[in-house]
């Protein structure tokens, strides 16, 4: 089992999303045939699904492609606030890409919000769609003084909010920062609805389906695991990482960036809003109903992939954050997610390259893809349709700005030098035998550097340590029992299987009594 440094703890031993719980999803077959489409869309999530449903509705024939289930990526794994307050950004982007690039990245979010809504209205959608004022705190001067100057970038950019004294919970704050009339729902009720939608419109989806590589030309070709072609009008890649990068070299632009959620069940009533920390460790938390009994969500301690402290250790810290300020009754889900950040903390949204307009990418959401991630749908429908779209320029993944571009990418690449450097020095002492139910580790194998975990039945899982994308070497993720990749974010089940890109291929296993095996003949006993 997974232990906690808190023998009191409350957190559930095995990890699983809150909205993925209690529903009823529906099953789709793996693709096993070539087809010919107008538009193949690889990846069900957010922006996949509402893409779909938006070029279904013009009457084009759209094929969806998920290597996986749908909805059990990070659209499965949100907090899913809908709001186009991302953390402490507009004053920052007023810095960095001028006034009015700021208020056209509002502007985009605001509509996705506005979508949503009218989308649920529409269809008469039952995922407890409301809308809440987003709020943002500060704990120290240091915030204070920079949620003061955000309050400045609204005033700038004519967004409505303001600033506030306190906030209705048992935390001491300088300051908050308002934004009016944002929103949050459940996001799975509300996608497997329009998938529902799509599919009554003549729309396809296959799971289970892994596209790897695409065909370039005036008609791209989705290849496909399984050996499969899909032939189309436009390729648009929603897998997170993009599938296929192309020459965009995307995995040198963007860092990955994981952070942790519980959903437990409170002894203080929630009032209205939903909330985020500006200063670090990030605390984010919104109420949620379930089966009648108000929830609440509790988010946070962000960090990148594969590097920092133990990870339970953050499940813990959001444990003990939730008992201090909502009292604990029960915890009844913990669960983890990843999302990427670019260069300019801009999400890439267009041509995957310039020269390429036939193969449209969107990622680097920042978690923030409930609004990010329709925006980029409706941006999508145009280009497709060959429509003007005014944030089709803001988005352009090709686009370069010298601050801070230039400086986020030197550093980031040259963590990831670090990181590929220091995973080569590390060694391991300990032995494969002497882990416990429950627990992984990298080990030491006739020398060389192996991961190792023993499942419930006590039964060794081997790999090699090696990521598959560029070489890096794989940390131990105890907290979701998984490897993950300290450089470009990759992540491996505990059996090696790719859960999260830019890898592509597992890592390599072993069969760990053959290796036992080997050992001792060369070790001459």
């Amino acid at each position: 089992m997974i232990r906690n440094t808190n023998e009191d703890s409350l957190l559930p031993k095995d990890t699983a999303s809150y909205w993925r719980a209690d529903m009823d999803f529906p099953d789709f077959p793996s693709l096993n045939e070539n087809l010919d489409v107008d538009v193949v869309i690889v990846g069900a999530g957010i922006t996949g699904i509402t893409s779909a449903y938006l070029l279904a509705n013009e009457g084009l024939k759209v094929v969806v492609l998920e290597a996986d289930k749908v909805l059990n990526g990070t659209t499965g794994h949100t907090t899913a606030k809908i709001t186009a307050q991302h953390d402490l950004i507009y004053d920052e982007f007023i810095r960095n890409i001028g006034r009015s690039n700021a208020r056209m990245y509002y502007e985009a979010n605001t509509e996705a919000l506005n979508f949503i809504a009218e989308t649920v209205g529409k269809h008469t959608i039952d995922c407890d769609f409301t809308t809440q004022d987003a709020i943002i705190y500060s704990t120290s001067e240091e915030f204070k003084r920079k949620i003061e100057k955000e309050a400045e970038a609204y005033e700038k950019l004519h967004i409505e909010g303001g600033l506030l004294d306190t906030i209705p919970f048992d935390i001491e704050v300088e300051n908050a920062l308002v934004m009016k009339n944002q929103a949050q729902f459940h996001p799975t009720k509300y996608l497997v609805h329009l998938i529902q939608l799509f599919m009554d419109k003549g729309g396809k989806v296959f799971e289970n389906t892994t596209a790897v590589n695409v065909e370039t030309g005036d008609r791209p070709t989705v290849l496909t695991r399984g050996d499969h072609r899909i032939t189309a009008n436009y390729v648009l890649a929603c897998t997170h990482f993009p599938f296929y990068e192309g020459a965009g070299l995307y995995s040198a632009r963007m860092h990955a960036d994981r952070s942790y959620a519980l959903a437990v069940k409170a002894k203080k009533k929630f009032p209205p809003g939903i909330y985020i920390s500006a200063d670090e460790p990030t605390r984010s938390f919104r109420s949620v109903m379930m089966n009648g009994e108000e929830i609440v969500l509790i988010v946070g301690e962000n960090h990148k992939t594969g590097q920092g402290v133990e990870t339970m250790e953050h499940y813990n810290a959001l444990e003990e954050f939730g008992e201090q300020v909502f009292g604990l009754e029960k915890i009844l889900y913990r669960w983890s997610a990843q999302d990427l950040v670019t260069l300019d903390k801009l999400p890439y949204i267009g041509e995957i390259t310039p020269g390429q307009p036939k193969i449209l990418i969107a990622t680097g959401f920042r978690k923030w893809g409930m609004s990010n991630g329709t925006a980029a749908a409706l941006l999508f429908r145009d280009m497709v349709l060959g429509k003007e779209n005014k944030f089709q320029k803001l988005y352009k993944p090709s686009r370069f700005y010298a601050n801070p571009s230039l400086k986020n990418f030197l550093v980031q690449n040259a963590n990831v030098v670090g990181q590929l450097i220091k995973g080569k020095l590390e060694s391991s002492r300990t032995n494969p035998e002497e882990l416990e139910i429950g627990q992984g580790a990298v080990v030491t194998l006739d020398g060389h550097r192996k991961g190792a975990y023993k499942d419930d039945d006590g039964e060794l899982h081997i790999v090699d340590t090696t990521c598959t994308h560029i070489g890096c070497e794989v940390e131990w993720n105890n907290g979701d029992r998984t490897w993950d990749c300290p450089c470009h974010g990759s992540r491996f089940s505990y059996t090696g299987e790719v859960i999260e890109g830019p890898a592509e291929k597992p890592l390599q296993k072993y069969d760990y009594k053959m290796i036992d095996n080997l050992t001792s003949k060369d070790s001459g006993y």
